[in-house]
């Protein structure tokens, strides 16, 4: 199944919003759909942490998954250095 995911960022003094929709396995979001959510979104973060030049000032202001659900503070205790 997939999962729609918008990221709000902060790198660089500039705010920015990603989104897309990426595949988790049915299984473990039936389990626990948030921390499904989250690892996907933790992993998509990191695809775009290389893509682009990111400074120190890097922070995660908010994610969405499914337009209704924050999981802002999963994301960051996936990885809490993130």
């Amino acid at each position: 199944m997939n999962i729609n995911l918008r990221v709000n960022l902060h790198s660089n003094g500039t705010k920015f919003l990603k989104s897309g929709s990426f595949p988790v396995m049915n299984s473990d979001f039936k389990k626990d759909p948030d921390w499904t959510a989250a690892i996907a979104a933790y992993e998509w973060i990191q695809q775009i942490k290389m893509s682009f030049y990111v400074s120190e000032d890097f922070r995660i202001d908010q994610v969405i998954y499914n337009g209704e659900h924050d999981i802002t503070e999963l994301v960051k205790k996936v990885k809490p250095n993130i």
